[in-house]
């Protein structure tokens, strides 16, 4: 039996590498889950529930989110603290993902 979805946000499939920093240290993954209210990381490297993470995607957006819950050797899922001109270009970031992911097809 398939869970209902919680998530508000439409989300989008992709694959975009991105550098990230925590409280204890700065690396890079690979983002996999993306939407304008969060995203989920590939990362073999450790975050704790709670933490506040900063993550660049690309060039032009950094923007900060908390950590909603991490599977160890795996990754973490941030939900975002984006307002204003973050929110606007991360969902940019989201409508040109979906337009290339149409074009592939």
């Amino acid at each position: 039996m398939k869970t209902p979805e919680r998530r508000k946000a439409e989300r989008v499939k992709l694959s975009l590498k991105a550098s990230w920093e925590g409280i204890l240290e700065q690396q890079e993954g690979e983002v996999t889950d993306l939407s304008t209210t969060g995203c989920f990381i590939l990362t073999a490297h450790q975050v704790q529930r709670g933490e506040l993470i900063r993550i660049e995607i690309g060039e032009s957006l950094a923007i900060w989110g908390e950590v909603v819950y991490e599977i160890e050797e795996m990754g973490f899922a941030l939900r975002f603290n984006a307002v204003g001109e973050d929110r606007e270009r991360l969902a940019q970031l989201i409508e040109d993902a979906k337009k290339a992911r149409k074009k592939s097809r």
